[in-house]
């Protein structure tokens, strides 16, 4: 089975909200998931993270900590999603790939059709303090 490892951006803001984007492209178009993509060669985690939210967002971040580290199979590859807890430092979050984005409170993350990868860090997300 092809393993695909890819970091994902958790965006929160000052009142706690969570960042969430939905595809507009490819075999999971439409479902919601955390901005981010795939490392290159030589690339940290976290450099491959704000690489990806400047090419996906027009946008800077700062990578605050390492969330969670996920392990998915899907239908036709493994995925393992490192997941970073994040902030904006610049930008205004332009969306160049996504067709729609929304910032969440803790009671509506559930309220989305999160792709099963992302699912799986939802309940873990509504109880950490950084998002109200």
């Amino acid at each position: 089975m092809k393993v695909i490892e890819v970091v994902a951006a958790i965006i929160h803001d000052e009142e706690g909200r969570i960042f969430a984007t939905q595809r507009g492209y490819g075999p999971m178009k439409d479902g919601w998931e955390f901005p981010g993509g795939k490392m290159e060669s030589g690339e940290t985690p976290e450099e491959a993270l704000k690489r990806e939210i400047w090419e996906e967002l027009e946008t800077r971040i700062e990578v605050e900590q390492l969330f969670e580290t996920i392990d998915y199979d899907y239908p036709d590859f493994h995925l393992t999603m490192h997941c970073y807890i994040c902030k904006v430092e610049s930008g205004e979050l332009t969306l160049k790939e996504h067709e729609a984005a929304r910032w969440l409170t803790k009671e509506q993350l559930s309220s989305i059709d999160w792709l099963p990868a992302d699912r799986s860090i939802i309940r873990r997300l509504t109880e950490c303090e950084h998002v109200r």
